[in-house]
């Protein structure tokens, strides 16, 4: 075989392979869509949220839904002393990554419980995303007083520091967790950020 034609059977080969993932991709993107198999959209809702008319196997109307999420957000405005209406209305602002407005309605349900250990954890998430660490930091020791160990919430306050930049913090925070689970898949990620966090 000459070296012209070992060249056009590597180019030949490499073509065949890109049309053949460019195909499959395509007819695997077309047969998702239809497949018994694809999950429903209502699965992305919250447990309590309230429950979408319509049913079986039709598609959800995309405006009932949107004026079923405004009226849960509108009767927690018009009840501020419901604190499932607070919380429904702010898992559907974090869905939706309204990390502010979920804040306001996890405040509202806090003044009601003050104690309800997962407003305080969320209330810790959602400062997070939005950024304003010193607040999720807050939230999270407070969550972390009503469940001393809990590794989640050691995880999330490490993620915290290390995301503020705490090399300090982060490493008795990394400590802890592993104190509380030593085999907690986060820590070799956990490790790896500090160390760059750390003067070489």
């Amino acid at each position: 075989m000459t070296r012209d034609n070992l060249l056009f059977a590597i180019i030949g080969v490499l073509f065949g392979f890109i049309v053949g993932f460019i195909f499959a991709s395509t007819m695997s993107q077309r047969s998702g869509a239809n497949s018994p198999l694809a999950a429903p959209s209502s699965q992305t809702l919250p447990a309590d949220h309230p429950p979408i008319q319509g049913g079986g196997e039709d598609q959800q109307n995309p405006q009932q839904v949107f004026a079923q999420v405004q009226a849960a957000l509108a009767k927690a405005r018009s009840n501020p002393k419901d604190f499932d209406a607070q919380v429904t209305a702010a898992k559907l602002e974090y869905q939706v990554q309204r990390y502010d407005e979920t804040v306001e309605f996890l405040l509202k349900a806090n003044q009601i419980h003050p104690d309800n250990y997962e407003v305080l954890a969320m209330l810790g998430e959602a400062n997070m995303e939005a950024a304003h660490y010193d607040q999720a930091e807050t939230w999270y020791k407070a969550a972390l007083a009503k469940k001393p160990g809990e590794v989640s919430l050691l995880a999330s306050l490490t993620y915290l520091y290390l995301q503020k930049g705490d090399a300090k913090a982060a490493d008795k925070a990394i400590a802890n967790l592993e104190k509380a689970d030593p085999s907690n898949q986060d820590l070799p990620q956990f490790r790896d950020k500090l160390a760059s966090l750390k003067p070489k």
